[in-house]
């Protein structure tokens, strides 16, 4: 099983919840099962990888189907003050064996109603 690793961007606004949704698949476009695996993600300012904003909290929601979700908390995305942070998903497979799913950039927005 070869995991084919890629490039994703999003946009997330400030002060709000979001989540994003995966299904990782293999070379074949099979969904690969994750069941026994643990994925970490996590946001940093772009470039330099000095400054982490957030650590990502994962769903698993169907593991067999290759399923899961990143979230972020309004309260973690209002901490995103530049305007273009970079984030990666890392997997650990059974055995411990360390791979980078995806990485990509996250554009924030600014907003703008409050609660």
């Amino acid at each position: 099983m070869a995991i084919i690793a890629g490039t994703y961007d999003f946009a997330v606004q400030r002060r709000s919840d979001h989540t994003e949704l995966f299904r990782i698949t293999d070379g074949n476009d099979a969904a690969v099962n994750l069941t026994g695996f643990t994925i970490a993600a996590q946001v940093w300012n772009t470039g330099t990888r000095t400054a982490k904003y957030a650590d990502f909290t994962v769903a698993y929601t169907n593991r067999s189907n290759g399923e899961f979700s990143l979230s972020l908390t309004h309260v973690e995305t209002l901490q995103f003050t530049p305007d273009q942070l970079s984030y990666d998903v890392l997997l650990l497979n059974p055995s411990g064996k360390r791979e980078y799913y995806i990485e990509g950039n996250i554009f924030v927005s600014e907003g703008y109603t409050t609660l």
